[in-house]
């Protein structure tokens, strides 16, 4: 099968390896979708995401979906040809954090593309059954690779607390924080003001929900409070308006990857009781992304601008470093 492996910090290499095989509890899946992530720019450009550091040849893409083509002995063989959506990460399912049903802060996890463990920008890809979630007509093999970030904005919108009535601000207007403003809406909140400084990534975010847009550079109403906000972007000069702007009791989730280190208004943290807390991941999302996708309370497929070959992922993430497109789509069968 072909592959596209990062070679060193900048250089995608398409190279062939044998087609794994199943386990017993494993089923092989022909990639038809993977969505390139601000994370697989990053190890793209930088070779690292904090503590995770690539060390040797890398498979990037951890957004996938694709078809069932073989399965394990102890696997249904009527899932055969399943269109499937791959959540990316194995937890060791048997420490304190997962049995708590918080496996996504599983020590063990293997998560794909996060080094040393290889990603789907791959023909096929080899995933414990229970981790490929079947797909039902109304979701596209393109949307179903973008079950993955839908996640991750559940997870964060759930950390916040989002019910409805509730107003909301979003800082950054990529593809996280637009598919969170979509979640927001079906979560029912009724103020979803967005934050950026490209105005196109702000018309945007009016077509998916946002009820108000405003220029990060300038400086937020301070007359407005809000009862919960999430930083999509990882600026620390957001993340300090942002919270500024929420009132007593509000909610702070930090979902960008920003600095190792932010400076935070502790007097304001306590004389208004505000609760921040960052996000990693997420844990049992998947039936819920599902739903949200199928029944059109969120539209995936209107934030893909791309698409490439995989013999052109390079040009994939170069679109997403140059913020040239909003969610581009490598397909490894092209």
């Amino acid at each position: 099968m072909r592959i596209s492996v990062l070679s060193q910090p900048g250089r995608l290499e398409l190279q062939e390896r044998p087609v794994p095989r199943a386990g017993p509890q494993d089923v092989l899946v022909a990639v038809r979708s993977v969505g390139i992530c601000g994370s697989d720019a990053h190890y793209f450009q930088h070779g690292r995401i904090a503590d995770f550091v690539v060390r040797s040849p890398l498979v990037l893409g951890h957004e996938s979906s694709g078809r069932i083509v073989a399965v394990g002995d102890s696997v249904d063989r009527g899932r055969l040809d399943a269109r499937v959506a791959v959540e990316p990460g194995t937890a060791c399912r048997a420490c304190v954090q997962c049995k708590a049903g918080r496996y996504n802060l599983c020590q063990k996890m293997r998560f794909f593309a996060t080094p040393p463990v290889d990603g789907a920008l791959a023909e096929y890809v080899l995933v414990p059954a229970d981790l490929a979630f079947d797909l039902p007509d109304e979701i596209s093999d393109d949307a179903g690779a973008l079950l993955e970030p839908l996640s991750v904005a559940i997870w964060a919108t759930g950390k916040a607390a989002i019910t409805a009535g509730d107003s909301v601000l979003i800082a950054g207007a990529g593809p996280i924080g637009l598919i969170a403003t979509q979640v927001a809406r079906a979560r029912g909140a009724t103020t979803i003001a967005v934050t950026d400084i490209a105005p196109a990534r702000l018309a945007v975010a009016r077509r998916n929900g946002a009820t108000a847009t405003l220029d990060a550079r300038e400086d937020l109403d301070a007359t407005q409070e809000f009862d919960a906000f999430l930083d999509c972007s990882g600026v620390p000069s957001a993340i300090t308006a942002g919270i500024r702007s929420l009132r007593p009791a509000g909610h702070a989730v930090l979902v960008g990857t920003g600095p190792d280190e932010v400076t935070l208004p502790f007097g304001l943290l306590q004389q208004r009781e505000l609760t921040i807390t960052g996000t990693f991941r997420y844990a049992n999302t998947w039936p819920t992304a599902i739903s949200l996708a199928a029944t059109g309370a969120v539209d995936l497929d209107a934030l893909i601008t791309d698409r490439f070959g995989l013999a052109d992922a390079d040009q994939a993430i170069m679109s997403t470093i140059q913020r040239r497109s909003i969610k581009s789509i490598v397909e490894p069968w092209r």
